[in-house]
C-alpha cells in the first residue's frame, strides 16, 4: 500500500519559518515527481513547488523567494521549507507524488494534508 505521510503542521507567527516533510512508503520518488499543493478556505487547491522526475525543481513564481523545496531520495522524503511565513499562507498543505507521463507529472498519490496556520 502506497502511502505520504506528512509531518504535523503549526501554528506560526507571520514572519517566522518552517518546514514541511513528507515521508512514501511502498513507492519510490526516485525517478518520480512530487510536489506540494495547498488549499485556503474557500479557494481552489493550488500547485507551491514540485521536483520532477528529472530532479529539477520549481516554485510558483508569487512564493520564489520564501518557498524551498527539496527532496531526499535516498528516505523518500520531500521537503518544503516556508520562510517569512504570511498569514495569506494559511492553509491545508498536500504532499503528492506520481510518475512521468507523455503528458507531464501526473499526480496518483496524495498525503492527508497538514494544517499551517500564520497569525498576525
Amino acid at each position: 500500500q502506497i502511502q505520504l505521510v506528512e509531518s504535523a503542521g503549526d501554528s506560526v507567527q507571520a514572519g517566522g519559518s518552517l518546514t514541511l516533510s513528507c515521508a512514501a512508503s511502498g513507492y519510490s520518488f526516485r525517478g518520480a515527481c512530487t510536489a506540494w499543493f495547498r488549499q485556503a478556505p474557500g479557494t481552489e487547491r493550488e500547485a507551491v513547488a514540485m521536483i520532477d522526475s528529472a530532479d529539477i525543481s520549481g516554485v510558483r513564481t508569487s512564493l520564489r523567494g520564501r518557498f524551498t523545496i527539496s527532496r531526499d531520495n535516498a528516505k523518500n522524503t520531500v521537503y518544503l521549507q516556508i520562510n517569512r511565513l504570511e498569514p495569506e499562507d494559511t492553509a491545508i498543505y498536500y504532499c503528492t507524488a506520481g510518475p512521468h507521463s507523455n503528458t507531464g507529472c501526473r499526480w496518483d498519490y496524495w498525503g492527508q494534508g497538514t494544517q499551517v496556520t500564520v497569525y498576525s
